[in-house]
């Protein structure tokens, strides 16, 4: 049984009433879009023209580029954050090689000990065919910036390998 109240409808199982108002129906349905009688608002606008939109959302969609992963896991490897053989699955032979060579002296780690962390600031590319792409980034690092540009082919089974790596001399910003 089903009872009803000026103070919300009743729950099944004891028969007292839950303390919601029960909203008002019009004959044709919800009719008001399903928002309660009297309020005027309009939906909340959820597009990606609103400032602060989805920040996360696009931060993400931007590390899934195969450009800002591998700038990612180039910068953990040359900071020595990651050792020189974690990228050893995702490089050429000439490029792993100049890994191994800048990996010792870690050219991006912070500036000073408990320094701030070195970032991706920005990172874009150049598409010379479908299958490549020549990447750059600009690493910061406290008050210094450094260049860093590779390339990236795609392989027979469809994944990206970094073939050549460069980094630039530091400056100051």
């Amino acid at each position: 049984m089903h009872r009803t109240t000026s103070s919300g409808p009743a729950n099944r199982t004891t028969g007292r009433t839950t303390g919601r108002p029960t909203a008002a129906r019009t004959p044709g349905g919800s009719g008001s879009g399903g928002r309660p009688p009297g309020r005027t608002a309009p939906p909340r606008r959820s597009d990606a023209r609103r400032p602060g939109a989805d920040l996360a959302t696009r931060r993400y969609e931007r590390e899934r580029l195969p450009r800002y992963w591998f700038a990612n896991r180039l910068l953990l490897t040359l900071s020595g954050q990651r050792p020189a053989h974690w990228m050893l699955g995702h490089t050429l032979g000439p490029a792993y090689d100049r890994i191994v060579e800048l990996a010792p002296r870690a050219p991006l780690r912070p500036a000073a000990p408990g320094g701030s962390a070195p970032v991706v600031r920005y990172c874009d590319e150049f598409r010379p065919r479908s299958d490549v792409i020549e990447a750059f980034a600009r690493i910061a690092s406290g008050d210094r910036l450094r260049a860093l540009a590779f390339r990236l082919e795609r392989g027979a089974d469809e994944r990206w390998r970094c073939s050549a790596v460069e980094l630039g001399e530091p400056s100051r910003v």
